[in-house]
């Protein structure tokens, strides 16, 4: 009789889902070589090809696919039973990764509750803008992401689509000035399309801050000297909506996307992801894995 090892099975799945070893070890917290070890032991103990390699990227075989429905099943039964019976606390660090501009409100009270549930549980959060959080968590480096964007890319899930609005000082003028002083994020995922509105509108414009720091931006806009664009409901309370009663352009929509929760390793991971999905409005999909 040959026995299935769970290690084996849970790195074969993370390769299966991610795409590649390089990433499932990165999410793993392993080396490359063990994860490739892992899989090799697990082909020699079935006697059977679970990867295809031929191609430029790792495919399943057709025992491989198989083999992911068990293993899936199998890897989560094996952590409800250790704790369960062993009333063993979860305790490790998960990496979570959001633009620096949809931090607030939502993240503090999503880590607040999330570390009542799980208090032996370290959250990193790691704040940054949208192309450098998918290019880490492409590599492995984040468990779960948060991106702002016009469209959603493949194993991404979009949590809410909310519209831009225009924010000044509170009772400012700025907004009234022409040419139009805006501060924007050098990696600011909006800029062009906000630019492309006011080049349609016939309004000149001038970007007079342009910098990596929200910070700088929040105070260039407080002080009245130009204005900026937010995802509507996550602006700071020291900023205000502009009312300007059509004299500035309509604002295109934004899309608040999560990748990485159908890569399901652990109930903390999934219980992060649910959290995430009630602070930014998927309660639907929430519900129905709670079925």
């Amino acid at each position: 009789m040959r026995n299935l090892d769970i290690t084996t099975l849970r790195s074969f799945a993370a390769v299966a889902e991610t795409g590649g070893v390089t990433r499932a070890a990165g999410f793993l917290h392993l080396t490359q070589s063990a994860v490739s070890m892992q899989l090799k032991r697990l082909e020699e103990t079935l006697g059977l090809e679970l990867l295809d390699r031929s191609g430029r990227t790792i495919a399943l075989t057709s025992a491989g696919e198989q083999l992911l429905v068990y293993a899936k099943r199998m890897v989560a039964l094996n952590d409800e039973v250790i704790v369960r019976l062993t009333d063993q606390a979860y305790v490790g660090t998960i990496r979570l990764g959001v633009p620096h501009d949809i931090v607030y409100p939502a993240i503090p009270r999503v880590l607040k509750q999330f570390n009542a549930a799980f208090p032996r549980v370290q959250v990193q959060l790691i704040s940054c803008y949208t192309k450098a959080l998918k290019a880490d968590f492409g590599k492995g480096e984040i468990d779960l992401i948060l991106t702002t964007e016009t469209f959603v890319d493949a194993g991404g899930e979009t949590l809410c689509v909310k519209p831009l609005c225009w924010l000044g000082a509170p009772d400012g003028s700025a907004w009234r000035q022409r040419p139009l002083k805006l501060a924007f994020g050098r990696h600011c995922t909006f800029r062009p399309r906000v630019i492309e509105r006011l080049d349609k509108a016939g309004i000149d414009w001038d970007v007079i801050v342009e910098t990596d720091s929200d910070r700088t931006i929040e105070a260039t806009v407080s002080a009245d000297l130009a204005i900026n664009t937010m995802i509507e409901g996550t602006e700071p309370p020291h900023l205000q909506r502009i009312d300007h009663g059509g004299h500035l352009p309509d604002l295109p929509a934004q899309m608040i996307n999560l990748y990485g929760a159908t890569r399901s390793k652990n109930m903390v991971h999934d219980a992060l992801a649910d959290l995430l999905r009630r602070a930014f409005g998927n309660e639907e999909h929430t519900r129905l894995r709670a079925v």
